[in-house]
C-alpha cells in the first residue's frame, strides 16, 4: 500500500488465469498446471474467449481494486491513470509426448542460438538494426535445473523460447518499455491539427489492441523462422520418403535406389549444375540417358514430382530440383562415392 504521494499502485494480471475462469463459464474442459494450457477441449474457442479481452474491462477492474486499497481515492476527481510497466505474449504449441518435443526443441535452440545474428534478430519485431542504434541486441543462451531457455534481445523488448513441463514449447515476447513498439495512430500536434501517422506506442493500457497484434506478429515471425530447422529425424523421414513407393489416384509410382544403375545415372544428370539456372527438359535426359523413350520419360517426370525431388515452372515444359531433391540427391551420391564404395574397395583389398 504506497503512504506517500502519487500513491503508485501495481497490479500483476494473469491473463492465463482470467482465460481459465472464462472457460469454466463456458463448460470447456482443461489442464493448467504452472501457467501453461497442457490440455484444452476446444483450442479454438478457447482462442475466441482470448480475444475478447478488452482494456475498458481490465480499467473497470484496476479502479475497483484500488478503492479497496485506497480508502482516500474519492477525493481525487482526476482518479487513477493506467499505464503498462511490463507486458508478457505467449504463444503455447502443445505435444503430447515428451518424447516429440524434446529432441525437436534441442535441436531449434542449440540452431538458433548459433544461427541467429543481432540484425535478424531486430527483423522480428519489424525493426532493422541501423548504426544509430545504441542499445544492446543479441542472443542469450542459460541452462537450469528446470530446462534451458534462449532468449532473443534488442534493447527493452525479448523473445524468449523454453519448454514448459516437458510438453509445451512457449515463445514469449516481453517488453519493459511499450513505446519500443510503434503503430499508426491519431496525435495532435502543437498546431491543434489532428493527423494520423507511425509514432511509438503510448503506455496507457488502452494501447493493448495494438501492442497485442504487434507482439502477435513478432512472435509469428519467430515461429516462422524456427519451423524451418529441421527436426533431427528428418533426413531419415527424407530417405524413406525418396526409397517408397508413392500411390496416386489409384496407381503406384516405384520409388529411388541408390545402388541400381538406372537410379545412379538419373541423379548424376540431375545434379548437374547448368540445371540449376535454366531448367531441364524432357528432351535434356533423353540425350544423356540411353533407352529412355518418351513414355519411359513422361513416366519418369511423373515418379520424380510425386516424390516430391522435382518442380514444375509455370506453364513451361521445364523443370528444376526442389530444394528436398537438390539436397537428398547431393547427399546419397556423396554417401555412395565417398563412403560406400571406399568401404567396399577396402574390404576387397
Amino acid at each position: 500500500m504506497p503512504t506517500w504521494a502519487p500513491f503508485r499502485l501495481q497490479v500483476g494480471f494473469n491473463g492465463h488465469s482470467w482465460l481459465a475462469c472464462r472457460l469454466d463459464e463456458a463448460e470447456i474442459e482443461y489442464e493448467l498446471a504452472e501457467n501453461v494450457f497442457l490440455f484444452i477441449e476446444d483450442f479454438e474457442a478457447a482462442q475466441r474467449l482470448a480475444d475478447r479481452f478488452r482494456a475498458q474491462s481490465l480499467h473497470r477492474r484496476l479502479n475497483r481494486w484500488a478503492k479497496q486499497v485506497l480508502s482516500f481515492l474519492e477525493r481525487f476527481s482526476s482518479g487513477y491513470h493506467s499505464c503498462f510497466r511490463q507486458v508478457e505474449y505467449t504463444t503455447d504449441v502443445v505435444f503430447r509426448r515428451q518424447a516429440d518435443l524434446q529432441p525437436l526443441y534441442n535441436t531449434i535452440v542449440r540452431t538458433a542460438v548459433h544461427s541467429l545474428q543481432a540484425n535478424q534478430v531486430a527483423t522480428f519485431w519489424g525493426r532493422k538494426l541501423t548504426r544509430a542504434y545504441q542499445g544492446e541486441a543479441g542472443n542469450d543462451f542459460s541452462t537450469c535445473f528446470r530446462g534451458t531457455r534462449i532468449r532473443h534481445q534488442m534493447g527493452p523488448t525479448a523473445i524468449k523460447l523454453y519448454d514448459k513441463l516437458g510438453l509445451v514449447a512457449r515463445v514469449e515476447c516481453t517488453t519493459n518499455d511499450v513505446s519500443f513498439f510503434k503503430a499508426y495512430r491519431t496525435m495532435q500536434q502543437r498546431d491543434g491539427n489532428r493527423v494520423r501517422k507511425l509514432a511509438p506506442l503510448r503506455k496507457s493500457i488502452y494501447s493493448l489492441h495494438a501492442l497485442r497484434q504487434l507482439m502477435h506478429a513478432a512472435t509469428a515471425r519467430y515461429l516462422a523462422y524456427i519451423a524451418t530447422i529441421d527436426a533431427p529425424d528428418a533426413p531419415l523421414k527424407a530417405l524413406h520418403r525418396m526409397s517408397r513407393s508413392v500411390k496416386q489416384k489409384g496407381r503406384f509410382y516405384q520409388g529411388f535406389n541408390l545402388f541400381l544403375e538406372t537410379d545412379y545415372r538419373l541423379f548424376v544428370t540431375l545434379v548437374r549444375g547448368e540445371w540449376a539456372i535454366g531448367g531441364f527438359q524432357a528432351r535434356d535426359l533423353r540425350s544423356r540417358l540411353s533407352k529412355l523413350t518418351p513414355s519411359r520419360c513422361s513416366y519418369l517426370f511423373k515418379r520424380l514430382r510425386t516424390h516430391g525431388l522435382i518442380k514444375k515452372v509455370g506453364r513451361h515444359y521445364k523443370y528444376y530440383l526442389t530444394k528436398l531433391g537438390r539436397r537428398l540427391l547431393v547427399t546419397t551420391l556423396h554417401l555412395r562415392e565417398t563412403i560406400v564404395l571406399a568401404k567396399l574397395c577396402k574390404t576387397q583389398a
